[in-house]
């Protein structure tokens, strides 16, 4: 008996210990909040949506489209995120659903006070939870909408509550456990205030890779107002001009790329396209001299030169 007590006193001296180095970012936070944080907020306003047997995803994807002007209900979103065979639904069908409906979903870092920075901008959060143990999962979707810290707590629309309390220690646990995974889902005219360059131009992508060429631009707009000397915002801009037959605004996104990137072969064939469309066949021909001078194996610029000759040939 004395080895089986000493087993579960060092048993629970581990899970306190546990316990302790589970939270380090709440310690953190309360340490030292950050100024932009402030104390408290409340999105008051956030719709809720109760959640059904295993419809937590759709009705927390709901609550967050809802916010953001959006007008759907969790059945509408069940056939596009629910997963049978998993009894609920994964991260990727989440973003890809708020994707169809134009909003940009963007992945946080994984870090607390990323997460109440935005809410504290007004952004409700829609967070991964693990509510039981790492080797018996049982997930969870909810969405931050407000926090205290002077009581330690976190406001979130979850489950049946349309305002369930939590301390920040526990939710920590429980969103540590399903990695730390949240993401807002904005209007393309709108931001995260905790969005970086890179991260927010890869969320934008699959808009493009969707031909949402609508969307993507507003996106990148936002992007090259965030990040001026972003050749990736530029180009993203020229491009999703380009399949709107918005020539100008094209020329003009290309022409800023090459101001940032002076010899870039992909802005230098691109801006020719669009000089083409515009009519102006010689400086069309010289900037695909140019593409094609500095990547001579690109078969893309070659076409490009190729087009560009034809159509001056043929105009003569």
């Amino acid at each position: 008996m004395r080895d089986r007590r000493a087993w579960w006193a060092g048993a629970a001296v581990a899970l306190l210990l546990g316990g302790c180095a589970g939270i380090p970012q709440t310690r953190a936070l309360l340490d030292a909040p950050p100024v932009e944080i402030g104390r408290k907020t409340e999105l008051t306003a956030v719709p809720f949506f109760p959640q059904e047997r295993f419809q937590c995803g759709p009705a927390a994807l709901a609550t967050m489209l809802g916010w953001s002007g959006v007008e759907v209900a969790p059945e509408e979103l069940e056939p596009l995120v629910y997963v049978p065979d998993r009894q609920g639904s994964l991260q990727p069908e989440l973003l890809a659903a708020a994707r169809r409906y134009q909003r940009v979903p963007y992945v946080l870092e994984p870090e607390l006070t990323a997460l109440l920075r935005e809410v504290g901008a007004g952004h409700p959060v829609l967070v991964l939870q693990n509510l039981a143990y790492s080797w018996y999962p049982r997930w969870h979707y909810a969405v931050v909408v407000g926090f205290d810290l002077d009581r330690r707590e976190v406001m979130l629309r979850s489950g049946t509550h349309a305002r369930h309390i939590q301390s920040l220690k526990s939710f920590e646990y429980t969103w540590r456990r399903a990695g730390h995974w949240a993401v807002v889902t904005l209007g393309a005219e709108s931001m995260p205030v905790t969005a970086s360059e890179q991260a927010y131009l890869r969320a934008v992508l699959p808009f493009e890779q969707a031909a949402d060429w609508k969307t993507a631009a507003a996106a990148y707009r936002g992007a090259a107002a965030r990040w001026p000397s972003s050749a990736g915002a530029w180009f993203g801009l020229g491009n999703s001009a380009f399949q709107q037959h918005d020539f100008a605004g094209a020329e003009s996104a290309f022409r800023r790329v090459l101001v940032l990137r002076p010899e870039s072969p992909v802005a230098l064939n691109n801006l020719a396209l669009v000089r083409l469309q515009q009519g102006d066949d010689d400086e069309a021909a010289r900037l695909a001299e140019r593409a094609l001078a500095a990547d001579p194996a690109n078969p893309e610029f070659r076409a490009t030169l190729d087009e560009i000759l034809r159509h001056t040939a043929g105009g003569q």
